[in-house]
């Protein structure tokens, strides 16, 4: 499978994030809303959040680890929202399930346009930044390291797919909120939560209950 012309990226968040999201005009990685003090529910896997934050670093920008950036998968219904969804991972605090969860989707060359221009760090790996044998790369000429196929599978018993699907795009501490062109709801009960939201916000991405994104 080519490489998608205008490829999306997709973040995952608990809808009760969302307020806080919009009043700071982005989204903060894991390291900087550490370092301000934030406040949020969180839905990924301590473990994994302390390895990326301390362990794991993105080659192509030295220095740096993985739980610098945001993190957004190349596709929605990702590994990690089966993860929620299915509630029984043993280093899964989190158990509300897929319900409150939110995708907030973007476009990856928009992204990458303003980054480059404004001089901020970026990457994508070839499977999950979390996995010590995960590639990086900061340029859009090797998006064919991706592999769109497991991207866009969803079939993921094979493990090859498993870990090509989970490939990650990331941008260096902070995400700005009007990049979000899209959010996607797994029913109206939340959609009607992020609405309330949007109706005072400066930037209010459409905002739509999206089945095929969910489990």
């Amino acid at each position: 499978m080519s490489v998608p012309a205008h490829p999306k990226v997709y973040h995952i968040t608990h809808v009760r994030n969302l307020r806080a999201i919009v009043e700071a005009g982005r989204l903060y990685s894991d390291a900087k809303r550490i370092a301000k003090g934030f406040e949020t529910t969180i839905v990924g896997m301590s473990e994994i959040k302390r390895r990326r934050l301390e362990e794991l670093p993105v080659a192509c920008h030295p220095g740096t680890m993985v739980g610098e950036y945001v993190p957004f998968y190349f596709c929605p219904r990702s590994i990690m929202l089966y993860i929620l969804y299915r509630g029984n991972h043993p280093d899964l605090s989190y158990r509300e399930g897929q319900g409150p969860i939110v995708h907030l989707e973007a476009d990856l060359r928009r992204i990458v346009r303003l980054a480059d221009e404004c001089e901020v760090r970026w990457a994508f790996s070839d499977t999950n930044a979390g996995a010590r044998y995960a590639s990086f790369y900061d340029s859009l000429d090797h998006l064919d390291k991706v592999n769109w196929k497991a991207v866009e599978a969803t079939d993921f018993r094979n493990p090859a797919v498993k870990d090509a699907k989970q490939a990650e795009f990331l941008a260096h501490e902070s995400f700005p909120w009007f990049l979000v062109e899209k959010i996607g709801a797994a029913n109206g009960i939340v959609l009607e939560e992020v609405q309330s939201v949007l109706a005072t916000a400066e930037h209010q991405p459409p905002a739509n209950v999206e089945p095929s994104w969910y489990f």
